[in-house]
């Protein structure tokens, strides 16, 4: 079968109980399926209709005062940013500045957060994708939050007490970081990333050719944030995930031929998922079974065909998303240009790595049929499977046994429900669905366009987030959500599963390098207001309680390179305070108890007013004080 017939092929050809798209499109905004999951025959009535709609909708309803029961946290895409929203509300709670320039926080400003992304920064992009949270034993510790960004070759980390990046990782030898999942069991001591794009080896000019080119898969430590290992591929990579026990990975590969060109990237009837043996790989590193290539000396093993490593099982058809059921049962590829998904049964891998099977296709239990252009999946934890139909704009609920027993002969229908979706979903995310505790409570469905969902905003129109209920037999659209470019994943954990401060407590590690400095200046950050000369470079130290800055006034030279510290000395939540030097492109929040420092060049004579920017007492406006510069 080939890909274009795949893409472009009838839905008529669905499971015997199926329905044709074009069939099923009156029935499919509540209904969806009705015969075949055993609901009916009919279409829902009128009255049925709109009393499921309301049930679902006061479900949703966070009323004023209210918490609600999930964090949310969306990748914000090519804004370089996450999210935190809370669920199901929707409502948008925080949103964490990771890759971009942020001047509410002053993130990419102030020098703690060139710290984290590098006081030689020169990327004041990202594009982050896929946000994935710490575990232990397969449960979310609520510890870390990771992020990747595709466009600038990095892996972020962000503390969940605080909300803030602590840490980001440049990935050596490959470019375009983009699928990224966690080591679930007994810990996540890896963060598994994939690079999409193959490139020559050494990258210096010397050559262009695709045929000598390769890209690799990444483990990156959780805790330091240094590179562990990376493994040579054949073809490119695209998703990926882990399995409940340690030892294997998954990822898709779209483009096994290496192909520039788009009809290229099609050629193949199947590409494939390659699982990489977790064990094996450590082993080979410990022996010393690896080379490294140019300044890098992150340990490269070579994973292509043949390798004791990997295994490269064949799947339609230019495969996207790959997902672990949270019975850790199965990984299922999503066909993009096939309308199916292959279910691959993780217990039969260690035989297939002992050469006990016959093929590599012998790990594949199911592979049905759903619609057109499957992309990610999640679960319901009852043993059903969500998969976005990116080209039919739906969502198909399947039940994963029923699908196996389809595929051994059984005249069953494994389909449950379709649900139209507005439009064109790609990722979808069902709560806890990524460890053991899936609950199968709400779906989030991130779809790629709104179209005439919102009011218009010009020419550059939202994508649309939309929340299903799904814990009933039914899916039940119940809110659409407008969001800014672009979202592509999000995850969703119980609010008990994080713990974050209130406020910072003074040894936090966040500012240590402004304690560090303060220290060998014979500063006191808590109770000290003062100037310190090192050359042409000037400290200035600044305690403030709202609303006063305990430093009204500091003079400079012309030319001094000025690093301004400013100590938030208030204990009470919510009371933070900021700090901007005007025409100085100087911004930056100190929240209570933290120190926050930014260095800038005092290059115009004159008088220049600082003031505080967030909002932190009724006395806001006179929080302020001025900067005097002598003329050199």
């Amino acid at each position: 079968m080939k890909k274009q017939e795949d893409l472009t092929r009838e839905q008529s050809e669905a499971p015997e109980g199926g329905l044709s798209r074009r069939r099923f499109m009156g029935a499919a905004a509540i209904a969806g399926v009705a015969g075949a999951t055993g609901l009916g025959s009919a279409v829902m009535s009128r009255e049925a209709f709109a009393a499921a709609a309301e049930e679902a909708r006061n479900k949703y309803v966070i009323h004023p005062g209210e918490l609600d029961e999930y964090y949310g946290f969306w990748s914000g895409g090519h804004s370089g940013e996450v999210r935190v929203l809370g669920v199901p509300s929707m409502r948008e709670l925080m949103r964490i500045p990771v890759f971009n320039v942020d001047s509410a926080t002053g993130w990419g400003i102030t020098n703690e957060s060139k710290d984290v992304l590098g006081h030689d920064n020169t990327h004041l992009n990202g594009d982050a994708h896929h946000p994935h949270i710490s575990m232990t034993d397969g449960s979310y510790d609520g510890k870390y939050l990771f992020i990747n960004d595709k466009a600038n070759t990095r892996v972020a980390r962000i503390r969940l007490d605080i909300m803030k990046t602590d840490k980001i990782t440049h990935v050596p030898n490959v470019q375009a970081i983009h699928g990224l999942r966690l080591q679930k069991v007994p810990h996540t001591k890896y963060v598994f990333c994939n690079a999409e794009f193959v490139i020559p080896h050494p990258n210096d000019g010397s050559d262009f050719s695709l045929e000598n080119s390769y890209t690799m898969f990444n483990a990156i430590d959780a805790e330091t944030m240094e590179v562990a290992w990376q493994v040579i591929v054949d073809g490119n990579l695209d998703n990926t995930d882990a399995d409940y026990t340690g030892k294997y990975v998954a990822s898709t590969c779209y483009n096994s031929e290496k192909a520039l060109d788009l009809a290229g990237t099609m050629r193949n009837d199947r590409d494939w998922a390659v699982v990489f043996n977790v064990e094996r790989i450590e082993a080979a590193v410990k022996a010393g079974n690896f080379k490294t290539i140019g300044d890098s000396k992150v340990p490269v093993v070579d994973g292509r065909h043949g390798s004791e490593l990997t295994r490269y099982i064949p799947v339609p058809k230019n495969p996207h998303g790959l997902n672990t059921s949270p019975d850790g049962k199965y990984f299922i590829a999503n066909g993009k240009l096939s309308p199916t998904c292959t279910i691959i049964a993780i217990d039969k891998l260690d035989d297939l790595f002992a050469g006990k099977l016959g093929e590599e296709r012998d790990v594949v239990v199911a592979e049905p049929e759903l619609g057109l252009g499957p992309l990610h999946t999640t679960y319901d934890g009852r043993g059903n499977a969500y998969t976005t139909l990116f080209i039919d704009s739906q969502v198909c609920k399947w039940n994963i046994a029923d699908a196996i027993k389809h595929y051994n002969g059984e005249k069953v229908n494994y389909i449950r429900q379709k649900l139209d979706v507005h439009y064109q979903p790609g990722h979808n995310h069902a709560s806890l669905t990524e460890s053991r505790d899936a609950d199968g409570k709400w779906l989030v469905v991130l779809s790629k366009f709104s179209k005439d969902r919102f009011l218009p905003a010009g020419p550059l129109h939202p994508e649309n987030d939309q929340l299903i209920d799904i814990s009933g037999e039914e899916m039940k659209l119940v809110h659409d959500g407008p969001t800014f470019a672009e979202p592509h994943d999000c995850i969703l954990v119980r609010r008990d599963q994080i713990k974050t401060k209130k406020i910072y407590t003074r040894d936090d590690p966040y500012f240590a390098s402004a304690v560090e400095q303060a220290k060998k200046d014979g500063v006191t950050l808590e109770a000290d207001n003062k100037v310190v000369r090192d050359g042409n470079k000037v400290r200035v130290y600044i305690t403030s309680v709202a609303p006063q800055y305990n430093m009204t006034e500091f003079k400079v030279k012309q030319g001094d390179e000025v690093t301004v510290y400013v100590t938030n000395l208030d204990s009470i939540e919510d009371v933070t305070h900021g700090f901007c030097m005007v025409n100085h492109g100087v911004s930056m929040e100190i929240s209570p108890q933290q120190t926050s420092s930014v260095t800038f060049v005092a290059d115009q004579p004159g008088v220049h007013w600082y003031y505080c920017n967030w909002f932190c007492h009724a006395l806001h406006m006179e929080m302020r004080g001025r900067m005097i510069v002598e003329k050199a």
